[in-house]
């Protein structure tokens, strides 16, 4: 049935957009080909398995079963074991580690603590003691690009610039028809479009299994020649005090966040590229960032939210990650109630752009899907 599957798709499909067509159409088709549960499962299963849970509901268990520290809290313990370690640990649950339950060490399953070094695992970090230095997302990207460049070419504001030298082909051939073939020649001004985008990229970390994805959408904006003014920027999880110029975030080659909004005015359109997966702290915490070299004096969600204030509907989110409000970890559904969050795909960045044309005008985003939504922090 596997093997089936793909052939049929193979031969069904002649874009990737038809592929979740494709999927439902099988599923309806082949139903009956489905595994079925054993007729003798309990039927409490049955309903504990057919239960809904909302992502808060999820939260609170998640509590109960890993009570949260206090920021300091935590690194006073993570100082204390440093005093007191001699030895390497591994899969624990107390000391300095890899994997296991420990709040210290890395790629270990603990929902709530400090990685040290290392790769990261379940991607739920209230800090990382490591120097955080990433690579530029690449802008010489050609391949696979086109279909990103149609997209993104919906955001376009054409005004008329010069003079009338332009020859306008389809009044041309209007008016030569009417006169019976007599040729009447029209011009008119040349139109540029007079969008002027800001890029604001997230880099590294968990957003790493995004890069290729990143790469194709910055490669797009990039190589479109008709943006009247280009402009990218780098930071990582969440937009404090400062955006970089690129991946490493050297302040050398950074701007201030005020300096930021001082030099681009309302009148720029903004993509913001994240995958909005951070600790919740890192949103509401001063000195919250993950980085330990972090200096940002007020929550990220200040800057957040000073971002949507002051770009007002010319300011979108783009998330890799699948846009589900019924289902979002609290800092995406957070984040999604300030500013539009669309999928990172065709689809979304179509919508996105076409929010960003009409400034919002009879479009339904996560800020209106969320608006009663009250989010409690536990």
């Amino acid at each position: 049935m596997v093997e089936f599957y793909y052939i049929s798709r193979s031969i069904l499909c002649k874009n990737e957009h038809h592929f979740d067509i494709y999927d439902i159409a099988f599923a309806n088709y082949f139903k009956e080909a489905s595994i079925k549960f054993p007729e003798e499962i309990q039927q409490e299963i049955w309903d504990w398995l057919n239960k809904n849970i909302t992502v808060l509901q999820l939260h609170a268990v998640l509590e109960e079963l890993f009570p949260n520290m206090s920021l300091e809290e935590l690194e006073e313990e993570f100082r204390k074991l440093l005093r007191e370690q001699n030895e390497e640990q591994n899969f624990g649950n107390q000391w300095i580690g890899t994997q296991g339950q420990s709040k210290f060490g890395n790629m270990g399953q603990n929902l709530a603590g400090i990685r040290i070094a290392g790769e990261y695992g379940m991607q739920n970090a209230v800090k990382i003691a490591q120097k955080r230095m990433f690579k530029d997302y690449r802008k010489d990207l050609v391949m696979n690009t086109r279909q990103i460049k149609i997209a993104l070419k919906r955001l376009r504001k054409l005004d008329d610039i010069g003079k009338k030298d332009e020859l306008d082909l389809k009044k041309t051939i209007d008016e030569t028809g009417r006169n019976g073939g007599e040729i009447e020649l029209f011009f008119s001004k040349r139109k540029k479009n007079n969008i002027k985008l800001l890029l604001l990229m997230d880099v590294g970390g968990t957003m790493d299994p995004y890069i290729h994805q990143v790469n194709l959408l910055f490669s797009a904006a990039n190589d479109i020649s008709h943006w009247k003014d280009f402009k990218y920027y780098y930071f990582h999880n969440c937009i404090y005090n400062y955006l970089y110029h690129d991946g490493r975030r050297n302040k050398e080659r950074a701007i201030d966040f005020d300096d930021f909004l001082k030099k681009y005015d309302s009148s720029y359109r903004v993509i913001i590229v994240g995958d909005q997966c951070m600790y919740r702290s890192e949103l509401v915490n001063p000195h919250g960032a993950i980085y330990d070299d972090a200096s940002n004096k007020k929550s990220g969600i200040f800057y957040i939210s000073e971002i949507a204030d002051h770009f007002k509907k010319n300011v979108i989110w783009m998330n890799p990650e699948p846009v589900q409000p019924n289902w979002m970890s609290w800092p995406k559904l957070k984040i999604s109630k300030i500013i539009p969050t669309f999928h990172l795909s065709i689809k979304g960045i179509e919508k996105a752009m076409d929010y960003l044309s009409t400034g919002g005008k009879n479009q339904d985003t996560t800020v209106d899907q969320l608006k009663d939504v009250i989010l409690a922090l536990y």
